[in-house]
């Protein structure tokens, strides 16, 4: 450093110990010598790094996905061999047509988005007054915020595309195995006889 910045070993010591400071003309030096300019000398080291391409990729089919049966959809999740995905992509059929018929709002960890394919769809959320959503329409929630999806007043089944996404995957997966789970409990208990919700492959 000191002989490509033309500063002697000595003074450059000083200034990393704290004992010493160079004038503006010496930090004009500096930087010259070294290629920088002024600002990239005092700026700070934010810890991030560059992410790293992954070139992942994968082709999803509904043929091919894992489907997840509760009692107000039919879940049918894509591009599963990936993991520690970002993103969770999933086809939802949906049947309950009431809140009644729904039960409780569900929550997890997260946000989604939810496209509307087939059907329409009336979206009820705890804060906000429920919308309804006809086909090529659209809509981002904070998955945190109680929710439940029902179908429109003349559709018999509804079917939308949703992409769910969390700061830690981990958790958001762990949060839907535990809606999933608590969603076929219920199912087994008020119907014990009847097929129990299930979760396999297409």
């Amino acid at each position: 450093m000191s002989a490509k910045s033309g500063i002697p070993f000595s003074t450059l010591s000083k200034i990393e110990h704290d004992r010493l400071t160079l004038s503006f003309d010496k930090l004009q030096q500096l930087s010259h010598r070294l290629g920088l300019r002024m600002s990239e000398l005092f700026a700070e080291d934010t810890g991030e790094q560059a992410q790293a391409v992954t070139a992942r990729r994968s082709l999803g089919e509904v043929d091919k996905a894992v489907r997840v049966t509760t009692p107000n959809y039919d879940y049918y999740y894509l591009c599963t061999e990936l993991r520690r995905k970002r993103m969770i992509p999933v086809i939802t059929k949906m049947r309950a047509s009431s809140r009644e018929e729904f039960g409780e709002l569900v929550r997890h960890a997260g946000e989604e988005f939810i496209y509307v394919l087939k059907g329409r769809v009336v979206v009820h959320t705890e804060f906000y007054d429920p919308v309804t959503l006809n086909e090529g329409q659209a809509i981002y929630i904070d998955s945190a915020m109680g929710h439940a999806y029902l179908t429109a007043a003349g559709c018999d089944e509804a079917e939308v595309l949703g992409v769910m996404s969390s700061a830690d995957d981990d958790q958001l997966m762990q949060s839907l195995l535990t809606l999933h789970e608590e969603q076929s409990q219920k199912t087994s208990a008020a119907a014990p006889n009847d097929n129990a919700p299930v979760a396999r492959r297409r």
